[in-house]
């Protein structure tokens, strides 16, 4: 029997409380507040988020990035990804990602078994119909 497109969204915002109760989803919220609560953390995030800025606009006004410039921005990840905090969320974000990859293959999973029923389109010159 075919459903229609309210039947889908329906279904689809159960799925969305579903999804919101689960724990990954927790864990990268609180996660995610405790970076944004974290003074360092968010002034280490806005720095890195300047300073690849300034290096794209430098690149696009024709002028290289020096090897200083590269070393400072390398130092600055280095401690970006030692940061306790910023490290927690890197992995929640990556459990939260997993998560919403699995469900989007699980939807897709009929899609990709069901048979494909083709409709007669219109005729291309010097081509046959589709049967």
């Amino acid at each position: 029997m075919p459903v229609d497109t309210q039947q889908i969204m329906d279904e689809a915002a159960k799925l969305g409380d579903l999804v919101a109760q689960h724990p990954a989803v927790a864990r990268y919220k609180d996660a995610k507040r405790a970076v944004a609560e974290d003074t360092e953390a968010s002034k280490l995030l806005a720095d890195l988020d300047h300073q690849i800025e300034a290096l794209q606009r430098q690149q696009q006004s024709g002028r290289e990035v020096t090897d200083a410039q590269h070393q400072q921005l390398e130092a600055l990840q280095n401690r970006i990804v030692s940061h306790l905090k910023i490290k927690a969320l890197n992995m929640a974000q990556v459990d939260f990602v997993d998560l919403l990859r699995r469900i989007t293959q699980t939807i897709q999973r009929p899609l990709a078994d069901a048979p494909v029923q083709q409709q007669a389109g219109p005729r291309v010159s010097g081509m046959p119909r589709p049967q």
